[in-house]
């Protein structure tokens, strides 16, 4: 019988969080550092450790040179330390050394997002956490405006003035962590329109609230006098979303809806029913694919349903509406879902010429005039039912022209209905056809 000679296990790379405020590192630092061959790290965190002697070292600037080199490194069996920021798991470097096939062993210091929380004396483990940070800065904004408690980690042109620009007419709370750790540290709650005025220190971090700034949370040496309006504290001042600073009282940011979705339409409140039903929501709500980080307007709002079941999965949604009274129906039943629907009342497609980019739209109401001005904002994907079948031909041409791919189905549902003596029957229910205009 052969024996096999087990292969010496490969040597991790060694991942440190820093603490921004200087405190000591872990313990397991000082041992790594004694054995490192190499060692990587921005140049402000290099500055900070004893480089041991005869170590090579690699200043992080573009990724791909480090990852070489610790990869080389972890082929000849050479210890190597990678130091970052905080908690690195978080948003940083473990993700990329991960992805490049590093075996790691990382320990981490206290992130900037929990010490902002901290700092704030709020709960977060109902918080959605999200980043600004080198990609497009929408889906960080899209968070704010649909969830009631989220974090965003910011970058230079994606920070707290950008993010409260595009936050302006939502009901939001700001808190700006600004230097966190260090003298210059500062913490200040604003409004969407402060932030946007405002020129903030990087790195910051912002905390986006949907209910009004809790007294006694945020210490009162951290944030101006004049920063949090008399009526901040006001239970009218922006809805309530359940648990404190706005925490969801499941705990999940983004989760799917405990009770399900594509509701029965006694759920809502509506008139002369005047409300997507159902069986037909479930597919129009499917082909918008609401998420967190989306976008979706729901032009026609009539009740809100469909909006409604977009924001309970996670969207960030505006509901237009010209009547004054199904606008307040709408925004009863998304309180009574507990989600929060922006609410633009006017007549489209006037009302929508100043509305945020969105990523879909559904179309509940209106004219080829509406249609053509949602197809001119190029959304990815355009939804939208209609009764009259003379609609659908041109509403077809009209999307194709505009470069979207387009999808039909009529549906036509029967429920069942009890008759007298017990016996049952199927009732039906009048046929829509749904198209969906996806973005070539």
């Amino acid at each position: 019988m052969t024996l096999m000679t087990p292969e010496p296990p490969m040597t991790a790379v060694t991942v440190v969080g820093l603490d921004a405020a200087g405190a000591p590192p872990h313990p397991a630092l000082a041992p790594a550092l004694a054995t490192a061959g190499l060692l990587v790290g921005a140049a402000r965190h290099l500055a900070v450790v004893p480089v041991p002697v005869g170590a090579d070292t690699v200043t992080l600037g573009p990724l791909a040179p480090a990852l070489r080199r610790l990869a080389e490194a972890v082929d000849a069996g050479v210890p190597a330390v990678v130091l970052a920021s905080g908690d690195p798991g978080l948003f940083g470097i473990v993700r990329r050394l991960r992805a490049a096939g590093l075996p790691l062993r990382v320990v981490p210091a206290v992130s900037s997002v929990a010490a902002a929380f901290a700092r704030a004396g709020l709960p977060w483990d109902g918080a959605a956490v999200v980043s600004a940070h080198g990609r497009d800065p929408r889906a960080a904004v899209n968070a704010c405006r649909a969830l009631p408690l989220v974090a965003v980690l910011t970058a230079p042109g994606a920070g707290a003035a950008e993010l409260g620009a595009a936050l302006i007419g939502w009901s939001r709370r700001l808190l700006v962590a600004e230097h966190l750790g260090t003298a210059a540290e500062r913490i200040r709650a604003v409004s969407p329109e402060q932030a946007a005025v405002e020129t903030w220190a990087d790195p910051h971090v912002l905390l986006s609230l949907a209910d009004p700034v809790p007294t006694g949370f945020v210490p009162a040496d951290a944030v101006p006098a004049d920063a949090v309006p008399a009526d901040a504290a006001s239970a009218d001042a922006v809805p309530k979303r359940g648990a404190a600073g706005g925490m969801r009282a499941d705990n999940q940011p983004a989760a799917a809806p405990a009770g399900g979705w594509a509701l029965p339409e006694d759920r809502y409140a509506h008139r002369d029913s005047m409300i997507t039903k159902s069986e037909v929501r479930a597919l129009v709500v499917a082909r918008l694919r609401p998420r967190l980080g989306r976008l979706i307007w729901d032009i026609g709002a009539g009740s809100g349903s469909v909006g409604i079941e977009c924001a309970l999965l996670g969207a960030a949604v505006l509901a237009v509406e010209q009547d004054p009274v199904a606008g307040a129906t709408v925004q009863a039943n998304a309180a009574a879902h507990a989600v929060h629907v922006r609410l633009v009342t006017g007549r489209a497609p006037a009302a929508l010429t100043d509305l945020p980019e969105p990523d879909a739209v559904f179309v509940g109401g209106g004219g080829v005039d509406v249609l053509t001005a949602v197809v001119a904002r190029q959304p990815e994907r355009v939804v939208l039912t209609l009764a009259a079948l003379d609609r659908v031909a041109p509403a077809v041409g009209l999307l194709r022209a505009a470069g979207y791919t387009v999808e039909g189905s009529q549906l036509s549902a029967a429920r069942l209905a009890d008759l007298p003596g017990g016996s049952i029957r199927l009732a039906a229910t009048n046929p829509v056809v749904v198209l969906t205009g996806e973005r070539q």
